[in-house]
């Protein structure tokens, strides 16, 4: 039975939208949040890129939008990991943690990498802060065990065009674990949210499969 787990990162509005379908078709994640970027009200961009207004959530919303599910930290204020001193990503990382837990009242494992960035010396700071694993941006089938949970690395990006063959490769691996990330922002067209919505349930129907969470898996 392959365990599928699958996070979220960024705390957008989106997310609302998203959890719908992830508990229409009782769907496990892990939503990656940065306790700086939460302030009193919705504050955010327009991306270009994206063609929308992207909000982060108040601080208000976090507890009741996430709900049943599981919270990992994404820094403190998602800076470039690489680009600031080591002692201030020991702080972005310590604090984000420390403040995570008191707001939902869990214990936080899990780590994301602002932007992916990482190198040894930044995934030791997250393995010292007591994560039992960070994820970077990189693809890697299987994916599990990884050689260092500091360093795991997903099978890929939700919108990844061989999403399925990727599936399929990690059931025939037998490694046990099929992980999938990314932006609820990056689903942009009512015909991609019907897409992700097909895409959630294919996995739900698929009895050679289960849901799982993040933690579980290093634990």
């Amino acid at each position: 039975m392959m365990k599928v787990v699958q996070c979220w990162d960024d705390g957008v509005n989106d997310d609302i939208r998203l959890i719908e379908i992830l508990r229409k078709h009782e769907a496990k994640a892990s939503f990656n949040l940065n306790p700086a970027t939460h302030g009193d009200v919705r504050e955010g961009w327009f991306s270009e890129k994206w063609n929308k207004k992207i909000d982060r959530l108040a601080r208000s919303e976090l507890e009741s939008v996430y709900e049943g599910f599981t919270i990992a930290n994404h820094s403190m204020s998602h800076p470039f990991p690489l680009k600031i001193p080591l002692d201030d990503w020991r702080r972005e990382v310590i604090d984000a943690r420390k403040i995570l837990q008191d707001w939902f009242q869990d214990p936080i494992h899990g780590f994301v990498y602002p932007y992916g960035h990482h190198d040894p010396a930044t995934a030791d700071v997250v393995r010292e802060a007591g994560h039992v694993y960070a994820r970077t941006t990189l693809n890697a089938t299987p994916c599990y065990p990884p050689a260092d949970p500091m360093m795991f690395h997903a099978d890929c990006h939700f919108h990844h065009p061989e999403f399925w063959e990727r599936y399929s490769a990690a059931k025939a691996s037998d490694c046990g674990v099929f992980y999938f990330w990314g932006h609820s922002f990056e689903i942009c067209t009512e015909e991609q949210w019907q897409e992700f919505d097909s895409q959630i349930a294919r996995i739900t129907q698929d009895s050679d499969v289960v849901w799982a969470e993040l933690p579980e898996l290093f634990l």
